[in-house]
């Protein structure tokens, strides 16, 4: 309990001289433009009814403030409002997060909240 509420107060602290990834509401154009790009890209899918997704949010904010991932574009994704978007990035569940380096989806994986597994998934576009 401790643990969770220490990385969630992480994920609020600025860092000096880090640049902490911008989340944004999902949209396609924006998707398209930042896998084109190359630079590496989160999404995630996120339902606020969902316990997962709410024990989710604040490992992957804290880990978009450390340097090794601050570079990624990130792209929230609303479970319950965006189906079109679900069926296009072929997700069934809350809780997905996927990986992209440039076009290439590099990582896949549903209702991991560990930040150390969700890192690894990351490390795979870095």
């Amino acid at each position: 309990m401790l643990r969770r509420q220490f990385i969630s107060l992480l994920a609020l602290l600025p860092v000096a001289g880090i640049a902490r990834a911008a989340v944004q509401p999902f949209d396609e154009a924006a998707f398209a433009a930042a896998r084109k790009s190359g630079k590496p890209v989160l999404v995630y899918v996120h339902a606020n009814w969902c316990p997962t997704c709410r024990k989710q949010e604040p490992a992957i904010q804290a880990l978009l403030g450390t340097p090794e991932f601050a570079s990624f574009q990130v792209f929230k994704v609303d479970f319950d409002s965006q189906p079109d978007v679900l069926d296009d990035l072929r997700v069934t569940r809350q809780s997905t997060i996927i990986v992209f380096k440039g076009e290439k989806e590099v990582a896949r994986a549903t209702g991991v909240t560990q930040s150390e597994a969700i890192a690894a998934h990351l490390r795979k576009a870095v």
